[in-house]
């Protein structure tokens, strides 16, 4: 798994559309409605550049060669009493590598990267039903509740959320 700072995301941006691309017509609720152009989904990807310079995004990808397989991001929030916790956000992980322990291993590597960063607490949310419900709750994470009607799928149908918080083991914060 490779951390990537702004350069990186801007060097990657056209990878990571694809995937963000992909992800989207495979029907994933990540934030997008179908269809998502290249272009937005590019877009998309710069305008992260300047939050991970800030330091309040950090991004991992999974690459096989010079494609992106899978990326997740942590977002830290601005307030000095939130400082203990962080948000997973954009787990996804291509179609074609599916199944191939890509998600299980960059849920790790964001786990183990917010606990060296003195993160004791994470968080996310996920289409109820999803096939990541499976992922977070055989990795540890405890469902909260869900909200009906939360947010739409690609589709524009509106979906429940599950909310889910992981605790971590406390580190010295490093960041």
């Amino acid at each position: 798994m490779i951390r990537l700072d702004e350069t990186g995301l801007l060097e990657r941006a056209g990878t990571l559309a694809d995937l963000l691309a992909d992800t989207v017509d495979g029907g994933a609720s990540v934030g997008f409605l179908a269809p998502l152009t290249r272009a937005e989904a590019l877009a998309w990807w710069e305008e992260r550049a300047a939050v991970v310079a800030a330091g309040r995004l950090a991004v991992w990808v999974a690459c096989e060669g010079e494609r992106v397989l899978g990326t997740v991001s942590l977002a830290f929030p601005g307030k000095t009493n939130s400082r203990h916790r962080a948000e997973l956000v954009k787990l996804m992980v291509h179609r074609e590598a599916r199944g191939r322990g890509v998600g299980r291993g960059l849920l790790a590597t964001a786990e183990d990267a917010a606990a060296a960063a003195g993160v004791s607490l994470l968080h996310l949310d996920t289409e109820t039903g999803s096939p990541a419900e499976r992922l977070y709750r055989s990795a540890g994470w405890t469902p909260i509740g869900s909200i009906p009607d939360y947010a739409a799928d690609p589709g524009g149908v509106l979906r429940p959320t599950t909310i889910y918080y992981k605790r971590l083991p406390e580190a010295a914060p490093t960041r």
